[in-house]
């Protein structure tokens, strides 16, 4: 049985040249390159707020958490040491703008409501496995939302998630493990029998 995880030897060399690549148009912005700005802007703001949109489950909050980001990089960037890692280093800063949303809105929602203090998950259109997913993935707790969203959907490294997450690979094991687990026992039990 082939694992959807596992690269082709092929797809194995591209992380490398993406980070490449990454650092590249870090050096570039470095040294006064707007263009080299706006192709990493170009590069990474699909994937950040495709990440934010799932952490969040809301499009204005996402969209705030991803221009947060966008400035705590632009302002940290000089003090990049790896410039290879950008992708890794922009997702922990989105993680930690995406945590203090969620944290917020839980506080709000605490004060107007006290009896309702669960996020609602996303509402997704007319596609119902989708929406069961969505489903599924709002109600996971924050740390193993990020870790499956990371691995699954962005298809991080272990290594990366770690990193992202700023947790040893070992801790992204066992949150994937158990949000897997929650997933499919979430997704079974909405499946009509």
């Amino acid at each position: 049985m082939v694992s959807l995880n596992t690269p082709s030897p092929v797809a194995a060399a591209l992380p490398d040249a993406e980070h490449l690549l990454d650092g590249l148009l870090v050096t570039l912005v470095r040294s006064g390159d707007r263009a080299a700005g706006q192709r990493l802007v170009a590069r990474w703001h699909p994937r950040l707020m495709r990440t934010a949109l799932r952490l969040t489950a809301e499009r204005e909050a996402a969209r705030e958490a991803v221009q947060e980001a966008w400035l705590a990089v632009w302002a940290g960037l000089p003090g990049l040491h790896d410039a290879d890692r950008f992708g890794v280093w922009a997702y922990t800063v989105l993680r930690r703008k995406c945590v203090d949303r969620i944290r917020a809105r839980v506080r709000d929602r605490q004060r107007l409501s006290p009896l309702k203090s669960t996020p609602e998950p996303a509402q997704a259109g007319s596609q119902p496995l989708r929406a069961s997913l969505d489903r599924a993935l709002a109600a996971l707790p924050v740390e193993q939302q990020l870790a499956a969203v990371l691995w699954f959907i962005d298809e991080l490294s272990l290594g990366e998630v770690a990193a992202a997450t700023g947790v040893p690979v070992g801790t992204v094991k066992s949150r994937l493990s158990r949000a897997r687990g929650a997933l499919k026992l979430s997704l079974a039990e909405e499946s009509p029998q």
